[in-house]
């Protein structure tokens, strides 16, 4: 029986010729990424078990943008923490104030991240990756600790379930839409320990950001994974970014998954997921008029230029709904700048929107933008369990950046219009 792509790159990363579902395998990791919550727990494994040495400081990536610039004393003391230990060891990737970007954001455009790659991050989200066609998964702390150390990583190599995508997205849907779609349709736990591996004539229909959006949620499936394959589009957008050479893995012909699901991209419609799960989908034309307090555009999930662009395209000479806040975070610096070339930083303080500097912030009820009981959130993000902005009475409605837009100036849940 042949392999999928991820079994090919764990396979490959073990030095075995091949491996299969449930295997347990020791595979050597490309890259090791933590930020300013789990990276700090990770040192205190590393320093308790006795090592003072990373294994590779290239390989090695530190981020602080869950709380940062630091919102509190906690805060602040954790970044340090970090901060020392990058000095110490003398990481090469170590971002910070001034020069951070949401982790998953950051990675991809700074070429540190690659096709055929194997990289674990004590973050969910660190699935992002397989947008690239690399194997990235989340782990805890206490494996971070472990493959800095080490180089090194323990996996289960999972079952995977082949998305087959078809047809052409329609405009005002986006990356966001499909992966709600097929959360919707599987559930948060239908890929559980699975990998997502999407296929088809569709995947050229979309562009990066998109996939890296797709790849980003994977997670809320309860997938291990998420994985696209290597395309023009992919070479194209590594190309001056990735210094390594890429290695491109194929699935092949006979490889054995645990089920196929297939999504017409021309039949999806704007959709949100609805408080307190991923899973609780419906298109915004059945729930449209829901009135909001607050919308939040940006995270890892969408922060990217193309996201801001459209945010922007819809708000220009607009201005945010009374009674509504709408953050825009921009999520790298260099989006940032994009931004403020374009004239987007412009546009978006001219509607009366506030623009933050690149963090996660709102996205896990950290800062800038964190609400009250009763208030109702429209977001760009990737999850909406229950007190994940704020006050467990709260509520968060996840949406793609154009619906987000929509629903700032409209002050309440909206469908873009041309």
């Amino acid at each position: 029986m042949g392999m999928t792509m991820t079994q090919k790159i764990l396979a490959a990363h073990a030095g075995l010729p091949e491996v299969h579902a449930g295997d347990l395998i020791e595979a050597k990791l490309d890259i090791v990424l933590g930020n300013d919550v789990t990276t700090p727990v990770a040192i205190g494994e590393f320093e308790k078990a006795g090592f003072t040495e990373v294994f590779d400081k290239d390989k090695i990536v530190i981020t602080l943008d869950h709380y940062t610039p630091c919102k509190d004393i906690k805060s602040a003391e954790l970044c340090k923490i970090a901060r020392d230990f990058a000095r110490e060891q003398n990481i090469t990737h170590f971002y910070d104030v001034g020069t951070v970007g949401i982790e998953h954001a950051l990675l991809p455009e700074q070429g540190i991240v690659g096709p055929g790659d194997c990289v674990i991050g004590a973050d969910s989200h660190t699935c992002t990756y397989g947008a690239l066609g690399a194997f990235s998964t989340g782990v805890g702390s206490t494996d971070m600790a472990a493959g800095m150390a080490s180089g090194l990583n323990w996996f289960k190599v999972p079952q995977a379930i082949k998305v087959e995508l078809k047809g052409k997205l329609q405009p005002f849907v986006s990356g966001k839409d499909v992966i709600l779609h097929l959360i919707g349709e599987i559930g948060v736990d239908g890929a559980l320990y699975q990998s997502l591996e999407f296929t088809g004539e569709g995947v050229s229909e979309l562009s990066m950001d998109d996939r890296f959006t797709i790849s980003n949620m994977a997670i809320e499936a309860g997938g291990k994974n998420g994985i696209f394959p290597v395309d023009e589009k992919t070479i194209e957008y590594i190309t001056n970014r990735f210094e390594r050479e890429p290695v491109i893995f194929e699935a092949d012909e006979d490889a054995e998954y645990a089920r196929t699901v297939t999504i017409d991209l021309s039949e999806l419609k704007p959709t949100v997921s609805l408080p307190h799960l991923p899973s609780n989908t419906k298109t915004v034309d059945e729930v449209a008029g829901m009135p909001i307090q607050q919308v939040v555009i940006g995270s890892c999930t969408n922060g990217r230029m193309s996201d801001m662009r459209a945010a922007a395209a819809i708000i220009k000479g607009k201005k945010v709904a009374d009674g509504v806040r709408c953050i825009v975070i921009p999520a790298t610096q260099d989006i940032y700048m994009e931004c403020l070339e374009e004239g987007i930083i412009k546009t978006f303080i001219e509607a009366g929107c506030a623009v933050s500097t690149p963090t996660c912030g709102p996205c896990l009820g950290g800062h800038m933008g964190v609400m009250a009981a009763g208030e109702r959130a429209v977001t760009t993000t990737n999850r909406n369990f229950v007190g994940r902005m704020g006050h467990t009475e709260s509520e968060v409605i996840l949406a793609s950046p154009a619906v987000a837009a929509a629903s700032a100036v409209a002050g309440c849940v909206a469908c873009p219009e041309a």
